[in-house]
């Protein structure tokens, strides 16, 4: 079974820039806004959900969109104005037609304390911990805004790794086939570590310019095997 993915992720309201080549899922990764304002949600969602080239377009928030967590209700009531998008935060769907061309898909907002951002939890806490023991041990995409420790999770000129050590542990555990995330922009990238394909699908850089295009990929389920496009 060959599915066409394309990955996206911290868009900071730059998202009607991007040019899609369309394909079976749409996964975006977080950050769809400045400070997740309800006009800045709307307006994502309307482009999001006008993407007709896809048959699943699926996002999650990120740091930025504060809305998610504050007004958490009044943001997924937003969301489910748009009936062709599908929003996670902590739960899973299962998107194919057949139980052999099923693929289960987890989202996730949260990462450890940056900035006193929107989802944030303390760095190796027991709270942070609970978040990622609920990820399911039977998925295929695990959808994180942050990245895993050691995984597409450095800054340019800093030798220090920023990704989530817990997170990193579950995958360990899990094995999704894949993980994509954002929130390091210059992480952007991809690696392979045997079990896991690890793509960050940043598409600004650190000074918040669009400086990369969408990661389009062909994926074999059965093998777990990606083909860029």
């Amino acid at each position: 079974m060959m599915k066409k993915i394309t990955f996206i992720s911290d868009t900071h309201t730059k998202h009607r820039r991007i040019k899609l080549k369309g394909g079976d899922i749409l996964i975006h990764a977080g950050d769809i806004s400045s400070m997740g304002y309800a006009h800045e949600v709307r307006d994502f969602c309307e482009w999001f959900n006008n993407q007709y080239q896809y048959d699943y377009k699926i996002f999650i928030a990120g740091n930025h969109d504060w809305g998610f967590q504050t007004k958490s209700i009044e943001f997924k009531d937003i969301v489910s104005e748009y009936k062709n998008i599908i929003y996670l935060q902590d739960n899973y769907i299962d998107i194919g037609d057949f139980p052999d061309d099923q693929i289960r898909i987890y989202g996730s907002p949260w990462q450890p304390e940056f900035c006193n951002w929107a989802f944030n939890l303390p760095r190796n806490s027991q709270e942070l911990k609970d978040k990622w023991d609920n990820i399911p041990t039977d998925i295929d995409i695990l959808i994180t805004h942050g990245p895993a420790f050691g995984h597409l999770d450095k800054v340019i000129g800093i030798n220090d790794n920023l990704g989530c050590e817990l997170l990193e542990k579950r995958i360990k555990l899990v094995k999704p086939k894949i993980h994509v995330c954002g929130h390091i922009h210059s992480g952007r990238g991809y690696k392979f570590d045997g079990d896991t394909n690890y793509i960050n699908a940043s598409v600004l850089d650190e000074r918040y310019n669009f400086s990369f295009e969408p990661i389009d990929i062909e994926w074999d389920k059965e093998n777990n095997i990606i083909y860029f496009k």
